[in-house]
Protein backbone atom coordinates (compact mmCIF):
# COMPACT_ATOMS: atom_id res chain seq x y z
CA UNK A 1 0.00 0.00 0.00
CA UNK A 2 1.55 3.40 -1.21
CA UNK A 3 1.23 6.55 0.53
CA UNK A 4 -0.19 9.63 -0.49
CA UNK A 5 3.89 10.88 0.04
CA UNK A 6 5.39 7.77 -1.88
CA UNK A 7 2.92 8.33 -4.78
CA UNK A 8 4.23 11.92 -5.05
CA UNK A 9 7.87 10.68 -5.38
CA UNK A 10 7.05 8.71 -7.81
CA UNK A 11 5.71 11.14 -9.55
CA UNK A 12 9.03 13.32 -8.86
CA UNK A 13 10.51 10.62 -10.72
CA UNK A 14 12.11 9.44 -7.47
CA UNK A 15 13.92 6.27 -9.54
CA UNK A 16 15.28 4.22 -6.66
CA UNK A 17 11.82 3.83 -5.32
CA UNK A 18 10.56 3.19 -8.88
CA UNK A 19 13.19 0.51 -9.04
CA UNK A 20 12.21 -0.96 -5.58
CA UNK A 21 8.59 -1.28 -6.56
CA UNK A 22 9.01 -2.31 -10.13
CA UNK A 23 7.17 -5.72 -11.02
CA UNK A 24 5.26 -5.04 -7.46
CA UNK A 25 2.09 -5.22 -7.62
CA UNK A 26 0.81 -1.66 -6.44
CA UNK A 27 -2.32 -0.42 -3.88
CA UNK A 28 -3.45 2.79 -2.84
CA UNK A 29 -6.54 4.07 -0.67
CA UNK A 30 -9.43 5.92 -2.14
CA UNK A 31 -8.11 8.68 0.28
CA UNK A 32 -4.86 8.84 -1.66
CA UNK A 33 -6.45 9.23 -4.74
CA UNK A 34 -8.27 11.93 -3.62
CA UNK A 35 -5.59 13.82 -1.72
CA UNK A 36 -3.81 13.99 -4.66
CA UNK A 37 -6.28 15.34 -7.32
CA UNK A 38 -7.91 17.68 -5.09
CA UNK A 39 -4.41 19.19 -4.49
CA UNK A 40 -5.86 23.26 -5.04
CA UNK A 41 -3.26 24.39 -7.02
CA UNK A 42 -2.95 21.13 -9.53
CA UNK A 43 -2.70 21.84 -13.11
CA UNK A 44 -4.28 20.49 -15.49
CA UNK A 45 -1.36 18.79 -16.56
CA UNK A 46 -0.57 17.36 -13.57
CA UNK A 47 -3.98 15.77 -12.69
CA UNK A 48 -3.62 14.30 -16.59
CA UNK A 49 -0.39 12.33 -14.95
CA UNK A 50 -1.52 11.57 -12.06
CA UNK A 51 -4.85 10.50 -13.38
CA UNK A 52 -2.34 8.15 -15.80
CA UNK A 53 -0.25 7.00 -13.07
CA UNK A 54 -3.24 5.89 -10.84
CA UNK A 55 -4.55 3.88 -14.06
CA UNK A 56 -1.37 1.49 -13.22
CA UNK A 57 -2.61 0.90 -9.62
CA UNK A 58 -5.20 -0.62 -7.98
CA UNK A 59 -7.54 1.71 -5.48
CA UNK A 60 -9.33 0.11 -2.74
CA UNK A 61 -12.24 1.41 -1.79
CA UNK A 62 -13.73 1.82 1.63
CA UNK A 63 -15.85 -1.43 2.45
CA UNK A 64 -16.85 -3.17 6.13
CA UNK A 65 -13.14 -4.52 7.04
CA UNK A 66 -10.96 -1.67 6.25
CA UNK A 67 -13.75 0.87 8.20
CA UNK A 68 -13.69 -2.10 11.13
CA UNK A 69 -9.78 -1.94 11.30
CA UNK A 70 -9.97 2.11 10.76
CA UNK A 71 -11.86 2.03 13.74
CA UNK A 72 -9.33 -0.11 16.04
CA UNK A 73 -6.24 1.75 14.51
CA UNK A 74 -7.99 5.26 16.06
CA UNK A 75 -8.79 3.85 19.28
CA UNK A 76 -5.58 2.72 19.38
CA UNK A 77 -2.70 5.40 18.00
CA UNK A 78 -5.24 8.30 18.32
CA UNK A 79 -3.88 9.02 14.44
CA UNK A 80 -5.45 11.59 11.80
CA UNK A 81 -8.79 9.77 10.31
CA UNK A 82 -6.86 10.13 6.43
CA UNK A 83 -4.16 8.45 7.86
CA UNK A 84 -5.82 5.86 10.10
CA UNK A 85 -7.82 4.91 6.28
CA UNK A 86 -4.68 4.21 4.48
CA UNK A 87 -3.01 2.62 7.55
CA UNK A 88 -6.44 0.12 8.11
CA UNK A 89 -6.37 -0.74 4.14
CA UNK A 90 -3.06 -2.21 4.52
CA UNK A 91 -3.96 -4.24 6.87
CA UNK A 92 -7.05 -5.25 5.83
CA UNK A 93 -4.91 -6.09 2.73
CA UNK A 94 -1.94 -7.43 4.54
CA UNK A 95 0.58 -5.91 3.05
CA UNK A 96 2.75 -3.52 4.15
CA UNK A 97 2.58 0.69 4.04
CA UNK A 98 5.01 2.26 2.57
CA UNK A 99 5.19 5.68 3.93
CA UNK A 100 7.77 8.43 4.62
CA UNK A 101 5.37 9.89 7.01
CA UNK A 102 7.71 9.33 10.11
CA UNK A 103 4.24 9.43 12.57
CA UNK A 104 2.82 6.92 10.77
CA UNK A 105 5.62 4.74 10.90
CA UNK A 106 5.42 4.66 14.59
CA UNK A 107 1.56 3.10 14.29
CA UNK A 108 1.17 0.27 16.22
CA UNK A 109 -0.80 -2.75 14.17
CA UNK A 110 0.84 -1.89 10.86
CA UNK A 111 3.07 -3.38 8.93
CA UNK A 112 5.35 -0.16 7.99
CA UNK A 113 7.89 0.16 5.08
CA UNK A 114 9.37 3.50 6.43
CA UNK A 115 11.13 5.34 3.01
CA UNK A 116 13.09 8.41 3.82
CA UNK A 117 12.50 10.90 1.21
Amino acid sequence: MLDTNIVLSLLNSDTTLSEFLFNKDLYISFISELELLSYKKITIKEQKEIKSFLKELVVLNLNEGVKQNTIKLRKINGIKLPDAIIAASATWLNIPLITADKQLSKVKGVKIIHYSI
